[in-house]
């Protein structure tokens, strides 16, 4: 008998950022911006940010190597972003997952609308994991945009 195991799971995150949606957009367009907010600061980062293009992070992190790898689907300037990405662990894939990046400007500022439907494999993740690491990635956006406009 097999140890593999599938789980299916949504979750949806909403933040309000006090820039432009184009500033919030252009923190997820551009590779230098990204990379002050998304991921480590070490590891290897390439970022393709059109529709069919790519985005590959590689980061050890408490002793793993993990692989982070996206594709763009469908990408509006400075309204949404679509993309699948898939997530492996020292080799082994832990999940894969479609996501939609919504934003919404309102009065000067941005609401962000954030929606992950996950497929999480074999136990190596969990979408309550994931989900929480995503929260703490858009607390990391806050802070570089807020940094962003003080400069």
């Amino acid at each position: 008998m097999s140890n593999r195991s599938v789980t299916h799971s949504t979750f949806v995150i909403e933040r309000d950022y006090d820039v432009s949606a184009a500033r919030v957009f252009a923190a997820w367009a551009d590779k230098s911006a990204k990379e002050r907010w998304f991921g480590p600061s070490e590891g290897e980062h390439e970022l393709d940010f059109r529709e069919g293009g790519r985005e590959h992070l590689l980061a050890a992190v408490h002793g793993a190597v993990y692989t982070y790898d996206a594709q763009y689907e469908d990408i509006v300037a400075d309204e949404r972003i679509v993309f699948t990405y898939n997530m492996h662990r020292d080799g082994r894939r832990m999940s894969v997952s479609v996501t939609t990046v919504e934003l919404a400007p309102s009065r000067g500022r941005t609401h962000l609308r954030y929606t992950e439907q996950g497929v999480f494999l074999d136990g190596e993740d969990s979408s309550e994991l994931r989900e929480q690491g995503t929260r703490e990635l858009l607390d990391k956006l806050a802070e570089a945009l807020a940094q962003a406009a003080a400069a």
